[in-house]
């Protein structure tokens, strides 16, 4: 039976890791077994540099703040070691920077997770890290708004222009007639 001081230790990672839960946009889970530590390096610089917090948590600890916040659905998945990814700013990020490591490295392999409250399992992981991000998608949209104002921007300035070479024209005539 762990100590007193033990346990009071890890009731207070559940309560932060499920405080983590209610405030994250989304999390992912992993089995990280067979990683070098090169290429653990490396993926944790890519969470980092995404603003992803990356940890690798104790199966037991992730449960019972799991069960906390309601993702009971993740009991199947809590089985050998586990890393979690989790974002507080973008829904996409835990997903995106996951999959994409997974298909460099086949060693890792992606579980479940939680976007936005709701479970997923790993073709939703992979569904979402497909999805363009916000920045990708805006910039399509602002692209697709611009281009017909420049269409109307330049039909405006053809108009403008002939009409300068028209008057243009016309005070050459008049002067040469002078």
């Amino acid at each position: 039976m762990p100590s007193e001081k033990i346990l009071k230790r890890k009731k207070a990672k559940v309560q932060e890791l499920a405080q983590k839960f209610k405030e994250a946009k989304s999390f992912v889970l992993a089995d990280y077994r067979g990683l070098t530590v090169e290429q653990d390096t490396q993926l944790r610089r890519a969470m980092r540099e995404a603003e992803v917090e990356y940890a690798v948590i104790k199966n037991s600890i992730i449960r019972f703040a799991a069960h906390e916040n309601g993702f009971n659905e993740l009991d199947d998945y809590l089985k050998g070691p586990t890393a979690i990814a989790l974002s507080m700013q973008d829904p996409v990020a835990p997903s995106k920077v996951l999959a994409k490591y997974a298909k460099s490295n086949k060693i890792l392999e992606i579980k479940a997770g939680v976007v936005e409250g709701k479970f997923i399992d790993i073709d939703g992981v992979k569904s979402i890290a497909s999805l363009p991000s916000k920045e990708e998608l805006v910039a399509k949209t602002v692209g697709a708004l611009s281009g017909p104002l420049y269409g109307i921007v330049n039909v405006l300035n053809a108009n403008i222009r002939g009409l300068a070479v028209a008057l243009n024209a016309i005070a050459e005539k008049k002067q040469a007639e002078a």
